[in-house]
């Protein structure tokens, strides 16, 4: 039977070839994480200090036993060591992570997942199940990757169009307009894997994903460049950057004067300032890197505006500490 013919038409059918065309397609990041859980049946899981509460949620959904590592102020894991059939979760903040850092750690733990919701351009290793976001570097309200050697189960797919208002809106209208939608949307997502819907496959197939990683590229590279002396991470420009990770004494107050100035500079980890100890490194990461951003909406006037404003602030934090 034929689907409906004739009528109004709706949005156009693109034919991109996607990056990740070989990994399954998935409704999110935590679909992923899912998806895995339940294929290879996992049930314990050492999970870094410096992790959002969405990978504690699906763990508590599954009743998987979780156990913690330290992350360094390098964003490299410390003190490593899993107990039997225990898989580890390592997080790959910022891009920071090169792919022979990588396979060192794919060669010494067997039954290891790699978060790359912060490097979409970076290619897996071969042998460690890896997962992609798709929202963090594209104008979609969902999406994910998979590339993983369990067994393909059957899905139900997903379906975006109640959760691109903020997407849609923000394309005509500011940003600060759909910020509370942006925010709920985390919540709107399914639990459970499901299939990555139609519509954002469609519009990942409309996204010139090598042009958005030549930008982001660029752009990181000319933050880094003006901005590196004065970072206390010891970062490098990633290759596609999700965001340049800028490390300072007085991170927390200066992202807030650089909101006022309409830079929006997030909180990645909320969860990490209300659980941790202030001392920790994973407190202090959480609260002093400024994920300043460098994606494709922008070019040199725009990091140059960024570039300013940073240094004013440096700056003028400088002073008040040399005045005390």
């Amino acid at each position: 039977m034929h689907e409906e013919i004739g009528g109004y038409l709706e949005l156009e059918r693109f034919s991109g070839i996607l990056l990740h065309e070989e990994a399954l397609r998935l409704g999110s990041g935590r679909a992923c994480l899912s998806y895995l859980i339940e294929q290879k049946k996992i049930r314990s899981l050492l999970l870094p200090d410096l992790i959002c509460d969405v990978v504690e949620q699906v763990c508590e959904r599954y009743g998987v036993k979780v156990r913690r590592y330290p992350i360094g102020l390098d964003l490299r894991p410390e003190e490593l060591r899993t107990e039997s059939g225990e898989w580890l979760y390592l997080v790959n903040y910022y891009g920071q992570l090169t792919r022979e850092e990588i396979k060192i750690y794919a060669e010494r733990f067997p039954q290891l997942i790699v978060d790359n919701a912060h490097a979409y351009f970076d290619m897996p290793v071969k042998g460690a199940d890896t997962l992609y976001t798709c929202r963090k570097f594209f104008g979609v309200a969902d999406g994910g990757f998979l590339y993983t050697d369990a067994e393909t189960a059957e899905l139900r797919a997903d379906e975006s169009r109640d959760r691109m208002g903020f997407v849609l809106g923000r394309f005509e209208r500011p940003a600060g307009e759909y910020f509370a939608e942006a925010s709920q949307n985390n919540e709107l997502l399914p639990p459970e894997p499901r299939r990555m819907s139609r519509l954002t496959e469609n519009l990942l197939r409309a996204a010139d994903a090598e042009k958005a990683k030549t930008a982001r590229t660029e752009n990181a590279r000319m933050l880094h460049e003006a901005l590196g002396k004065y970072n206390q991470l010891c970062a490098r420009a990633a290759e596609g950057a999700y965001a340049y990770p800028l490390m300072l004494e007085n991170g927390a107050e200066i992202r807030r004067e650089l909101i006022k100035q309409r830079i929006y500079i997030p909180t990645l980890w909320p969860n990490v300032l209300r659980d941790q100890p202030e001392d920790s490194a994973a407190y202090q990461l959480a609260s002093r890197i400024l994920p300043l951003p460098c994606d494709q909406r922008y070019g040199p006037e725009e990091m140059a505006f960024i570039i300013k404003a940073a240094e004013r602030c440096i700056r003028k934090d400088q002073e008040t500490c040399y005045e005390h």
